[in-house]
């Protein structure tokens, strides 16, 4: 990867190798070196030691630059970042060719009536448990109609302790983004799944295959 330098150990870093990526899967997932995983220092990923926090703590910071988006949406609906001109690419090529389900246009109604909402408030609307809250909300986040908005850490005990525990707020990325035009593009789906291939295919040297290249963007 031409941004195999780019080495995390901070919570900066974390930020400048995604934002040298573009787009990027959070966890390891079959291509050799593009995750932010595979970029993390040895000591610094979050399950090295109790002392660590690393980048499943860092992603808060990254979240908090405003132009950053976390959810599921990469590998089939696995954890990834973008940055907004390749996220608005990614959600033109999705909403083009999905729609939510009868549980998913209940939580965007919801959603988009209150402006954020918990996966505790999804499982009370859907009356479901939460594996079957959390795959409604992951359906949507692939779908590029929510996001990651708000992480806060919990602190517990008299010593209101830190040890990685957090609490997630979704939202719509427009809402992330503080515009309702942020997802507007010009190009057309096929042109966006273009767009997005050929700067995978640029970051990598040339070394992603088609197949690769569709495998991170299915």
């Amino acid at each position: 990867m031409l941004f195999s330098d780019c080495m995390i150990s901070s919570a900066s870093d974390m930020e400048k190798a995604i934002r040298a990526a573009g787009i990027i899967p959070f966890f390891r997932n079959g291509i050799p070196g593009f995750s932010v995983q595979d970029l993390t220092r040895p000591g610094y990923w979050f399950d090295d030691g109790d002392d660590v926090l690393g980048p499943w703590d860092w992603k808060i910071d990254c979240l908090l630059s405003g132009d950053i988006a976390y959810g599921k949406f990469l590998c089939g609906g696995k954890a990834a970042f973008a940055t907004l001109p390749f996220y608005r690419e990614l959600a033109n090529l999705r909403r083009a060719t999905t729609q939510p389900d009868d549980d998913g246009k209940r939580i965007m109604t919801r959603l988009l009536d209150q402006g954020s909402i918990t996966i505790r408030e999804i499982r009370s609307l859907l009356g479901v448990k939460k594996s079957a809250a959390d795959a409604a909300l992951s359906r949507l986040q692939h779908q590029c109609r929510v996001v990651t908005g708000v992480i806060e850490r919990v602190h517990n005990g008299p010593d209101q302790t830190y040890k990685g525990w957090q609490v997630s707020t979704f939202c719509t990325p427009e809402s992330l983004f503080l515009n309702d035009d942020a997802l507007r593009t010009s190009h057309t789906p096929e042109q966006s799944h273009a767009f997005l291939s050929d700067h995978l295919l640029r970051i990598s040297g040339g070394s992603l295959s088609p197949r690769q290249i569709q495998k991170l963007l299915k």
